[in-house]
């Protein structure tokens, strides 16, 4: 059975689902070992004031980035408890990147596995998870005076590169 991610035609049949429609888990067992690699991204925009607190570390919940890199890397761990089709996979790497804008932050969040599926899915719910912890440290100076976040949102999340190799091609 290959791996639909890897057609871009969308065609494959889907691998989810058994003969009578019912979701079942993806038997990776006969596939071989392969170094992979995905990266995703995503950013949450908020208000230039937030992300001049966030640069000068006087948001009252502590260090924003140091915070959301360690939110981002536990998820990154336990997508698979999270996300019900989702193997366990022995990761050997997590990378994050925090590119601090003016009115945002984009985070880059490069999984690395050796293994017999790809981690595409763990890139994501580091990133996701990553922003979401910045929400949540910084909700207090985004609130507007009826407490909602009428300018915060997290937007353009996606898995931006997507790599496979054969294990003794990776070294």
């Amino acid at each position: 059975m290959s791996d639909p991610s890897d057609d871009p035609s969308g065609t494959e049949e889907l691998t989810h689902t058994d003969a009578e429609g019912n979701v079942q888990m993806v038997d990776v067992g006969a596939k071989p070992d392969t170094a992979r690699r995905a990266i995703a991204r995503g950013m949450i925009h908020l208000q230039p004031s937030t992300v001049e607190a966030i640069q000068a570390d006087e948001i009252g919940k502590g260090d924003v980035l140091a915070t959301a890199r360690i939110g981002a890397i536990q998820a990154v761990k336990h997508t698979w408890e999270t996300i019900p089709m989702c193997h366990q996979i022995p990761i050997t790497n997590v990378d994050t990147t925090f590119d601090v804008r003016e009115d945002h932050v984009v985070l880059d969040v490069a999984v690395e596995t050796t293994g017999k599926t790809g981690c595409e899915m763990e890139a994501l719910e580091g990133v996701t998870t990553g922003l979401n912890v910045v929400w949540d440290m910084v909700k207090a100076a985004e609130k507007d005076e009826e407490g909602q976040y009428p300018g915060t949102r997290i937007t353009d999340v996606e898995v931006v590169s997507k790599e496979k190799r054969a294990v003794d091609e990776a070294e």
